[in-house]
């Protein structure tokens, strides 16, 4: 009976992580049909069966922007503010976790502190300096201060204390080992689980990031998608290009989708790493 039992629970449970599955991607579903339907269709009626006006909403989408060089352009940015979220931020972490020196609590309490913050209470002074040093509509204001992620490097250095032993760099230094050497043979491979998935993190956040390119960005080649989408979304028909809409954010999502699904094993591993039995 007891076995009978746990197979009826072990079935239930199943039954309700498929529907909590399929809730789940049910948003998706409904992003990719709508694509496919026209606005007045999709203001009228709900279902999830695909429509004929995929075509129609593609050249809508193009009437408005180039869709391919707005997703260059995100790339261009998401990339190496990514590398630079997940390299600095690891490093800092490192530091913060390893190295006992005077003022050590105090940095990473200033951290802390910065991770309370909205970023958006800097926008006027971050635009004004970037006018002041000729940054306006580049790329680089964008990228540079993925430098400094608070957020990354508080996950970051919880996660080094977790599964990084201080014998281990002792005994690369023992060795002979440099710093620099053991930061980048011995850490990143270890922590490599962390930073995958706080970089997949830091990708969706520069890639759906719409503000500060709509204050950076001034020339039409170089908006980024979301800030391309916007001037879709604002068009004086917005009910009529509700497909359009769709099929944009539809598009807009494959990157994520394929970043998620090459980092996914890291963030498995990850998990992974915290069930070991003591």
């Amino acid at each position: 009976m007891n076995g009978i039992g746990y197979k009826i629970k072990k079935g239930i449970l199943y039954l309700l992580l498929i529907l909590l599955g399929a809730t789940c991607l049910l948003p998706f579903l409904l992003m990719m049909v709508n694509a496919t339907r026209s606005g007045s269709e999709i203001v009228t009626s709900f279902t999830l069966i695909p429509s004929t006006h995929l075509k129609e909403n593609w050249e809508t989408v193009f009437s408005f922007f180039n869709l391919f060089k707005g997703m260059a352009n995100s790339l261009k940015v998401a990339v190496p503010a990514t590398a630079l979220t997940a390299y600095f931020s690891a490093m800092t972490a490192y530091g913060l976790a390893m190295y006992k020196f005077k003022g050590n609590k105090v940095i990473f309490g200033t951290i802390l502190v910065f991770m309370m913050i909205p970023g958006q209470l800097g926008l006027i002074g971050f635009y004004n300096l970037c006018t002041k040093l000729h940054l306006v509509n580049s790329y680089i204001p964008l990228i540079i201060p993925a430098i400094a992620a608070p957020g990354t490097v508080f996950f970051l250095r919880q996660y080094v204390l977790s599964v990084l032993p201080p014998s281990l760099i002792e005994a690369a230094r023992i060795d002979g080992a440099s710093e620099l050497y053991s930061f980048h043979r011995i850490v990143l491979p270890i922590m490599s689980p962390g930073i995958a998935t706080m970089a997949i993190m830091a990708f969706i956040g520069n890639w759906n990031n719409y503000l500060l390119p709509m204050i950076i960005l001034n020339k039409n080649d170089k908006f980024t998608l979301p800030v391309m989408m916007a001037t879709l979304r604002a068009s004086t028909d917005i009910n009529a290009n509700q497909g359009a809409i769709y099929l944009a954010v539809a598009i807009s999502v494959i990157p994520i989708l394929l970043v998620f699904a090459f980092f996914s094993k890291y963030i498995i591993s990850s998990i992974s790493a915290g069930a070991v039995k003591e």
